[in-house]
């Protein structure tokens, strides 16, 4: 039964519904009609890729899914949530209290690890991905995640699909782009794990500052450049109200300074991010 509409985004609504045993459950209607082939293999890559992460708790759990060509349509039936961390922080503001962002950080850690544990890469980790379910964040939306094969670290993508707020340096590795600015070149997509570990620094600087780290950069070609020029600094401002002590501010900073190096090779994996002191109040040296 279908209880009321919760969502929609291009061509797909999400219905909250509830199920015969009187569970209230997610509903994903997509209309594949017109969608190319591009797009429909994005949706049965992450039907594939939600029932390989089945019983992870984590991960947003995929209860049913259906591809009906009669009327072209995608049904996918998941777990529901109360919220998104977009639109929570949307709501909150600077609001939030420093040991919310604290939990918050240390879940999405632990959900994105769970996938590298499975060799996935995300690819478009923002806020919009994690979902509030029984007060716990889990990650959602697998439509552009990708496997990666066991003998290899990288995979490329032919095209940008991620959200570029997000985006990692390398995953802009156009080397005419980087040099001309020349927007009409082809851009080629290099993302591993330590892509991932950058954009989730740049979601726990919008956590902690209310923006992501080049908010400033309104044109989509200047942040382009602004997130692979070495020579940008990304600022770290030390006026938030909510850091209650020096410390705790200096580990926040530390912890996103970490994330947020140009250097893939330079950026810590989940596991050593999961020891720092911002969580626990002690640090692992890295």
């Amino acid at each position: 039964m279908s209880l009321e509409q919760i969502g929609r985004g291009g061509t797909s609504k999400v219905y909250k519904v509830l199920s015969q045993e009187g569970k209230i459950l997610a509903l994903k209607k997509i209309d594949i009609n017109g969608s190319d082939k591009a797009a429909i293999n994005g949706y049965v890559n992450e039907i594939n890729l939600l029932n390989h992460l089945k019983n992870n708790s984590r991960i947003i759990q995929l209860v049913d899914a259906e591809i009906n060509r009669e009327t072209n349509s995608i049904y996918m039936v998941m777990e529901c949530g109360e919220i998104d961390l977009a639109k929570l922080l949307q709501k909150e503001g600077k609001k939030i209290s420093i040991s919310s962002i604290k939990m918050y950080w240390e879940q999405m850690l632990k959900a994105v690890h769970a996938i590298h544990e499975e060799n996935i890469i995300h690819s478009d980790l923002k806020p919009a991905n994690f979902l509030l379910v029984g007060g716990a964040l889990k990650l959602i939306d697998f439509g552009i995640a990708k496997a990666i094969p066991n003998d290899t670290t990288n995979i490329h993508r032919d095209v940008q699909v991620c959200t570029v707020n997000y985006m990692s340096p390398e995953s802009i590795s156009d080397s005419g782009y980087n040099n001309s600015g020349d927007s009409n070149q082809r851009l080629d997509f290099k993302i591993s794990r330590a892509s991932d570990v950058w954009s989730l620094g740049c979601i726990l600087y919008q956590m902690v500052y209310g923006k992501p780290p080049f908010f400033k950069e309104n044109n989509i070609f200047m942040k382009f450049k602004a997130i692979v020029n070495v020579k940008y600094q990304i600022a770290f401002s030390s006026n938030r109200n909510q850091f209650q002590l020096e410390s705790s501010q200096d580990q926040a900073s530390l912890m996103m300074r970490l994330c947020l190096q140009r250097e893939p090779k330079k950026r810590p994996t989940i596991p050593q991010l999961l020891q720092q002191a911002f969580i626990h109040g002690k640090s692992t040296i890295i």
